[in-house]
C-alpha cells in the first residue's frame, strides 16, 4: 500500500478498528536498480555509473567550485537578479508534446557554484548547454557581459500539468547546495528538503554539500513521473542521488542515496527538512504584528515501529535548542504545517495556510536511531529556522570523540508533499497549542486542543480520559478535559508549576541556563492505556 493509498485508507478508519493497525508497515518504492536501458559500457547512464562515479572521486581531494562564478554577477542586488528571468520558450522539451518540462535558473546573487544538466535519452548523455539567449536580463549591457564568459547554470525546475491541464505548474526545484522543494496540487511552496545534514548545529560549524551535476531522464508521452540524478559533493563525502518524482493531490518524491565518505564526520542527518518558525498561537500573537502567526510548519511528527505517534509544537527559542525522539525502525517523520486556516495568519501574500507538509518515509529499515530537531532563535521569517532529520545509531560514539563512520552508506526513502491540514494517521490530533498565565511567577496554565480522527466517534459522554506527564524539576498541579462544542474535539487543560522562582533569578543571574522540563498528554478510551485515541503531545517547557 503506497502512501496516497495509505491515507485514503486512514480517512475511513472508524473507532472499532484496532489501534495496533494504525501505523502501518512501509513497502519501499519499486524501483529497478538499472532505469536505463542496453549494458553499462561506454556513454550508456545508469544509476550504478552514477554511484561508481561518485565512488571515484570520493577518492580524490574536495575541490572548491567558490570562485568560478563571475564577481559583477554575486554582487548583483536582490532585486537585479529578479529582473534575470527564463525565457520560456527556451524549455526544456518545450513544444516535445511530453509531461514534463525543465526551466533553468541564473546563477549570481547567493547562487555561486554553477552546476552542470544533462539530458538521458536512452542511457545516452547529453549536455544542457548554457546560453544567454535562454534569459530576459532587463539590461542590455548585463546581457553583453554575461555572453562574453563561459558560464553554467544554478539549478533547474521542473515543470507538470499539476492544477490545470493547459498549463504546466512548478511542482519541484533543485537550486543551491543540496536544496530542493516540491508542491502538491493546489499548494504553494514553503519548507525545504537536504539531500544531506553534515555536523548540524555542532560548534564546529555546519558541512553544507551541494549537487554539483544533474541528469535528466527525458520522459516519454505516457509517463506520468520524472527521474533526476545527482552527484553531491562536500570537503566530507561525496554521494550518488536518484529522485523519482510523481506529482499529484500528493506529490511523492521516491529517493535512493548512496554516501562515500573521505573522512570521518561528527554529525550525519539523513532526509533533512529545512522550515521556518516565527511564531504561533503558542506566542500569543506577537506585538507590533497584526498577524496571529507566522510560519511554514508547526510541528514535527514522529511514527516509531509499535504506531507510537508523538506531535511536538515547533518553537522560536531565546537560544539554540536541540531535541530528540529515540526510536528503531522508524516508520516516519516530518515537518508538518497542520493549521491551514487563513484566518490564524491573516497574510494575503505569504499565505501560510497554503504552504505544504512534509512526510518522510523509508523505504526498508532504517534500525536503531533519533530524530533530531534543531530550532534556532531568529527574529526575521526570511530566515529557515527549524530543521529536522534521522541519524542512525550505526554512527554513535563515545562522547567527545568523533565517531567512525563506515566508508558506503546508503539510504533510500519516500517523500509525500501533501496539502496543509492533511492527516497522515487516523488517530485524533493536536490542532493547537497555547500557554498562559498559571496564578504565579512559577506556575503555567497550558491548552491543548485535540480533534478529528478517532475522536470524532466519541460521544460528549463516552469513556474518555488524559494522561498528562510532567518530568523532572516540576509538577502537575490540575488538569481538565471537556468537550469543545465549536470544534467538534477535545481540549485538554493543565497547570504545571515548577522549583525556579524568576525573581531570583533576575537577582542571581548566575543561575545559569533555564532548566528543560518534558511534558506530554494524550487522551485514551477509559482506563485502558493500551488504547489511545489521539497522538501524544509533547512539550519542552523552559520555565
Amino acid at each position: 500500500m503506497n502512501f496516497i493509498e495509505r491515507l485514503k485508507f486512514f480517512r475511513g478508519l472508524i473507532l472499532s478498528v484496532l489501534l495496533g493497525a494504525a501505523c502501518l508497515s512501509v513497502s519501499g518504492p519499486a524501483i529497478a536498480e538499472e532505469t536505463t536501458s542496453g549494458d553499462l559500457s561506454g556513454d550508456v547512464f545508469s544509476f550504478r555509473v552514477l554511484r561508481d562515479m561518485a565512488e571515484e572521486l570520493a577518492s580524490s581531494d574536495f575541490e572548491d567550485p567558490e570562485g568560478v562564478v563571475p564577481g559583477f554577477l554575486l554582487d548583483l542586488s536582490y532585486d537585479d537578479w529578479r529582473k534575470i528571468r527564463f525565457n520560456p520558450e527556451e524549455s526544456l522539451w518545450r513544444g516535445d508534446n511530453l509531461p514534463f518540462e525543465v526551466q533553468f535558473f541564473h546563477p549570481g546573487l547567493f547562487y555561486n557554484r554553477f552546476v552542470r544538466v544533462n539530458v538521458v535519452d536512452g542511457g545516452r548523455v547529453e549536455p544542457v548547454a548554457f546560453s544567454s539567449d535562454m534569459f530576459e536580463y532587463g539590461d542590455s549591457s548585463l546581457a553583453d557581459r554575461v555572453a562574453a564568459v563561459s558560464m553554467d547554470f544554478a539549478g533547474f525546475r521542473v515543470h507538470h500539468h499539476l492544477n490545470k491541464d493547459d498549463y504546466k505548474d512548478e511542482v519541484a526545484v533543485f537550486l543551491g547546495a543540496s536544496y530542493f522543494r516540491a508542491v502538491a496540487k493546489g499548494v504553494q511552496y514553503g519548507l525545504s528538503a537536504r539531500g544531506l545534514a553534515v555536523d548540524t548545529a555542532l560548534q564546529s560549524g555546519e558541512e553544507f554539500p551541494y549537487f554539483r551535476e544533474f541528469w535528466l531522464d527525458r520522459p516519454k508521452a505516457s509517463d506520468d513521473v520524472m527521474t533526476v540524478y545527482a552527484l553531491l559533493d562536500s570537503p566530507g563525502m561525496t554521494g550518488a542521488y536518484r529522485f523519482v518524482i510523481d506529482p499529484g493531490e500528493i506529490t511523492e518524491l521516491d529517493v535512493s542515496c548512496d554516501l562515500f565518505l573521505r573522512r570521518d564526520v561528527a554529525k550525519l542527518g539523513i532526509a533533512p527538512l529545512t522550515s521556518m518558525f516565527l511564531y504561533g498561537e503558542n506566542d500569543n500573537g506577537r506585538p507590533g504584528d497584526f498577524r496571529p502567526e507566522v510560519h511554514d510548519s508547526d510541528g514535527l511528527l514522529t511514527c516509531d515501529s509499535e504506531g507510537k505517534w508523538l506531535w511536538r509544537p515547533l518553537s522560536n527559542p531565546r537560544r539554540l535548542s536541540l531535541s530528540s525522539v529515540e526510536m528503531a525502525d522508524p516508520v516516519g517523520f516530518g515537518l508538518i504545517q497542520r493549521d491551514a486556516d487563513f484566518d490564524h495568519y491573516q497574510d494575503l501574500e505569504a499565505r501560510y495556510e497554503r504552504r505544504p507538509s512534509l512526510w518522510i518515509e523509508p523505504a526498508e529499515g532504517w534500525g536503531k536511531g533519533r530524530v533530531e530537531l534543531v530550532e534556532i532563535p531568529t527574529n526575521s521569517e526570511i530566515h529557515d529556522n527549524v530543521v529536522a532529520y534521522w541519524i542512525p545509531d550505526k554512527m554513535k560514539a563515545p562522547e567527545g570523540e568523533v565517531p567512525t563512520y563506515p566508508k558506503k552508506l546508503s539510504f533510500s526513502y519516500r517523500m509525500g508533499w501533501m496539502a496543509p491540514g492533511e492527516a497522515v494517521h487516523p488517530m485524533g490530533r493536536v490542532a493547537a497549542t497555547r500557554m498562559a498565565d498559571g496564578g504565579d511567577p512559577k506556575t503555567v496554565r497550558f491548552v491543548v486542543d485535540f480533534e478529528g480522527g478517532l475522536l470524532d466517534d466519541v460521544p460528549e459522554d463516552g469513556p474518555l480520559s488524559s494522561i498528562v506527564y510532567v518530568g523532572e524539576g516540576a509538577k502537575l498541579v490540575d488538569k481538565q478535559l471537556v468537550k469543545n462544542d465549536v470544534t467538534g474535539g477535545w481540549r485538554l487543560s493543565f497547570r504545571v508549576t515548577s522549583g525556579v522562582d524568576e525573581s531570583l533569578r533576575a537577582l542571581f543571574p548566575s543561575m545559569g541556563n533555564r532548566p528543560v522540563i518534558e511534558l506530554s498528554a494524550l487522551l485514551k478510551k477509559g482506563e485502558n492505556l493500551t488504547d489511545p485515541l489521539t497522538e501524544t503531545w509533547t512539550y519542552e517547557w523552559r520555565p
